[in-house]
């Protein structure tokens, strides 16, 4: 996925526009898409059991960098305008549209009887409009948008009744063959198990993914038969019936023949994840984000990167994680739906739904939870473990520390071994420190509890009352010294282990 600049103040990715922090402004996500075309629509195949899968999960729904694989789909079909999109669904369908229900439009096909059956399923909401309707699978994740564009734009323009997206394979077996006429448009798709010897040899094939006139596409499926060694209503045998009625099947040959993979079991997924995870690391590389190791970066397709940011081994950007410019990322940083303002710093933490504004330092070896936001400057050291927790401008937690549901003003220092106790067994209750504060080492701040500005708390205190503004807190027992008696106490351990 390539992104670019807009304007200095946001990003372009395949299907989304992403508007990020700049000179310290936080980000607000937006998801944008091409306008609708009103006769453009789509029918994904999604309900097959995917038995080689072996998983209680549907197919469709395995993740390929972050997201189902269906989902990969249905963002290109947004990307290129479908105003409608039908999926079809059967086995597992109901956790298919639990995850999907806001995306797509649901039919099922009850009865797994072939692919031109599970299109039918799919006609009382499309057969009456004029249009193009594409075809393809929900188990083919790696399809870009520009390859589906150009689908579209061959049919288009070709005039044909439908048109075939095919690849040329080197090892074609598996896959139905494209047989052409001399002049290049399609007679026929034959499936491997009903191909001849002579038909074997051909090294187009098809990659399940069609563009039909709609209301042709229909009219044909009515007169598909089951006369095959399966038994099934196959869908390439529309082209069949729609060219001996006299209309054009056209083509069109897929550049990167990887984009035609579809996804059976697991060593299929595995290859389509590391596809993806190449094609997402070459769009930042080229955007001008700088990866260390390729092969040790793991990227989500959601993920937006400033230029000049370096992105170190070991790093998991994930879900909807946004990156400002000119940052440095890792080593070891697993970030998930973060903003990170420009010129920011993150190693060995793992970091969740948070935010950080610009030229913040955290880690090494930092948990920072949900909801937590830092501000400009903050400086998070090692072993810190933040959740909930708003830092102002400046303030620094250097090591050692956890601090959870708290206000923490600008200009505080938070030194080593200090807990904000906001657990009671029952609730979750908040701390809040006002700028220009210092908090010693070893100190219990039980919650609710506040600290004016200004407020200077001594090591090893226990505060559990209000700290007025540039007040001095201690809370501990006055320190005892007996002279001598260490001496003495060690006997007395001596003869008692006798």
């Amino acid at each position: 996925m390539i992104f670019c600049r807009l304007g200095g103040q946001g990003f372009v990715g395949c299907n989304h526009v992403y508007f990020g922090i700049y000179s310290g402004r936080k980000f607000a996500r937006k998801r944008g898409h091409k306008s609708s075309m009103q006769n453009l629509f789509a029918v994904i195949l999604a309900a097959g059991k995917g038995t080689r899968m072996k998983s209680k999960t549907h197919k469709v729904l395995h993740p390929v960098c972050g997201k189902p694989m269906v989902q990969h789909v249905i963002d290109q079909l947004h990307a290129i305008g479908t105003s409608k999109t039908i999926m079809v669904v059967g086995y597992l369908g109901e956790t298919v549209k639990a995850k999907l229900s806001s995306e797509v439009l649901f039919v099922e096909q009850e009865q797994q009887l072939g692919t031109a059956h599970a299109v039918m399923q799919a006609k009382p909401l499309l057969q009456d409009i004029q249009g193009t309707t594409i075809v393809l699978n929900g188990d083919h994740p790696l399809f870009t948008k520009e390859t589906l564009q150009r689908l579209v734009e061959t049919h288009q323009t070709s005039g044909a009744a439908a048109t075939v997206l095919t690849a040329h394979m080197q090892d074609a077996t598996g896959y139905g063959r494209v047989v052409r006429y001399e002049d290049g448009s399609v007679e026929r798709i034959v499936e491997h198990k009903d191909a001849t010897d002579d038909e074997l040899l051909i090294q187009e094939i098809n990659t399940g993914t069609f563009c039909f006139d709609n209301q042709k596409l229909f009219a044909a499926l009515e007169k598909v038969d089951n006369h095959n060694a399966q038994g099934e209503y196959y869908l390439p045998d529309a082209l069949s019936i729609l060219r001996e009625g006299g209309e054009r099947i056209s083509a069109e040959v897929i550049q990167d023949v990887n984009e035609a993979m579809g996804v059976n079991d697991r060593l299929q997924l595995a290859e389509a994840e590391k596809l993806m995870r190449e094609r997402i690391l070459r769009g930042h590389m080229l955007n001008g984000v700088t990866i260390v190791h390729p092969e040790n970066t793991y990227i989500e397709a959601d993920v937006v990167i400033g230029a000049d940011t370096v992105i170190e081994p070991g790093c998991f950007l994930r879900g909807q994680t946004v990156i400002g410019e000119s940052c440095q990322i890792g080593p070891n940083a697993d970030l998930r739906d973060v903003s990170v303002a420009d010129s920011s710093n993150i190693s060995y933490t793992v970091m969740h739904e948070s935010s950080i504004e610009k030229n913040a330092g955290v880690g090494p070896f930092v948990y920072v939870r949900s909801g937590t936001k830092l501000a400009e400057d903050v400086k998070i050291g090692c072993f810190v473990d933040l959740k909930k927790a708003e830092l102002g401008s400046g303030t620094k937690v250097a090591h050692l520390a956890y601090v959870g549901d708290a206000e923490v003003g600008e200009n505080v220092n938070i030194a080593c071994g200090v807990v904000t106790v906001n657990y009671d067994g029952f609730r979750k209750h908040k701390t809040t420190i006002k700028d220009d504060s210092f908090v010693g080492c070893n100190v219990n701040l039980v919650a609710p509890v506040m600290l004016e500005k200004g407020s200077y708390v001594a090591a090893g205190s226990t505060i559990t009352d209000r700290v007025p503004e540039d007040s001095f807190a201690i809370a501990r027992q006055r320190q005892v010294t007996k002279e001598g008696y260490a001496k003495l106490l060690m006997e007395k351990i001596k003869d008692s282990n006798k």
